[in-house]
């Protein structure tokens, strides 16, 4: 198999000296060109992994009953079940259904607080799956600690040391996990398992399984980055575009429905920083702000510093029907005001 993305091993930076320099070389190339990149030699088992996709098809395996009992736009957190079609991309139905989790928090009494306290509260777990819910914190806290080791990296690369960022995730990072599965289409209907679009965090951590669908847009067109075992996909979010101005680059990607009689199940996570933080525009080196051409930001969809306010207007676009239900006090006007509020 022909790989169209780089491949980076993890190893070299834990090795240290010319080696770690190596890696770092190869990181900043990789996520300035392209913004993705397949991450192995990362230390999360195999069988870990496997674990983790086949939770998965147990959940998604489930009676729809079951899965109705832990349906998101039961929680104002946005945590919980989304049924096919239930999320938008650019305004258009996802085929895919999903299970989300975020860090588990008690719920906080949000009065007088920004819109974007509400995303604060507990996750949803399925009593048929009484596993499920140490598997996943354990995953998403493993996942959260190499996160935290790349941002790092990205730290050296911007500003020749390794704490830039360390102020945004010290009461720890914002953690949103997502297991999906995208059933086969049939030849007639619609291929946007999701629709192309940019992460909004630091970083987003894809383990696949071995149907391929993910595809990355790039100066050479849609490039697929087909399954590797082992490894993940990793990309650039928007925040990290941000901060650098620009240097780094979030990449607009999708996911293509597999063919009639197969599906993809996946595994995501994405880190970004605690959500009472401030994103920094970072003073880079000379050499690197000459090529910082500014963040590339929709002007439909605006980005803000502000991690919160991004946070809630990416949940209240993608799940318009948790949006009704928990947000209705929130019109158009209010809402602007209301995500840009201090805490």
């Amino acid at each position: 198999m022909s790989l169209e993305l780089p491949v980076l091993d993890l190893r070299l930076w834990y090795a240290g000296g010319e080696a770690r320099r190596q890696f770092l070389m190869w990181l900043g190339e990789a996520a300035r060109d392209v913004g993705f990149f397949y991450l192995v030699g990362h230390g999360v088992a195999q069988s870990q992994q496997e674990a983790i996709l086949q939770l998965a098809a147990d959940f998604f395996a489930l009676p729809i009953q079951e899965k109705r009992k832990v349906e998101m736009v039961h929680s104002p957190h946005f945590r919980g079940y989304t049924r096919l079609g239930g999320e938008l991309t650019l305004g258009q139905a996802d085929q895919r259904e999903q299970f989300d989790i975020m860090a588990e928090h008690p719920y906080r009494q949000h009065t007088n607080r920004p819109a974007w306290y509400r995303l604060y509260g507990p996750n949803q777990w399925p009593k048929a799956l009484p596993q499920m819910r140490s598997t996943l914190l354990n995953w998403q806290d493993q996942l959260t600690d190499l996160t935290v080791t790349l941002l790092r990296a990205f730290s050296l690369i911007l500003c020749d040391r390794d704490d830039v960022f360390d102020h945004t995730i010290k009461g720890g990072p914002f953690r949103h996990t997502k297991l999906i599965r995208y059933p086969g289409r049939p030849v007639t209907t619609a291929e946007q398992g999701v629709g192309a679009h940019k992460d909004a965090g630091y970083l987003t951590l894809v383990l696949q399984d071995g149907q391929s669908g993910l595809e990355v847009l790039t100066e050479r067109g849609w490039l697929k980055a087909e399954p590797l075992l082992g490894a993940f996909v990793v990309n650039i979010g928007e925040l990290l575009e941000l901060a650098s101005n620009g240097y780094l680059r979030a990449t607009y990607h999708r996911v293509v429905s597999p063919p009639e009689g197969a599906e993809r199940l996946s595994c995501a996570f994405f880190m970004a920083a605690q959500l009472d933080a401030t994103v920094p525009l970072l003073s880079l080196p000379e050499r690197l702000a000459l090529q910082a051409k500014g963040p590339a930001s929709d002007p439909l969809n605006p980005l803000f510093y502000q991690v919160g306010q991004n946070v809630l207007k990416g949940r209240l676009r993608s799940h318009p029907d948790v949006a009704a239900k928990h947000y209705a006090d929130l019109t158009t006007t209010a809402t602007s005001t209301a995500l840009q509020t201090a805490v």
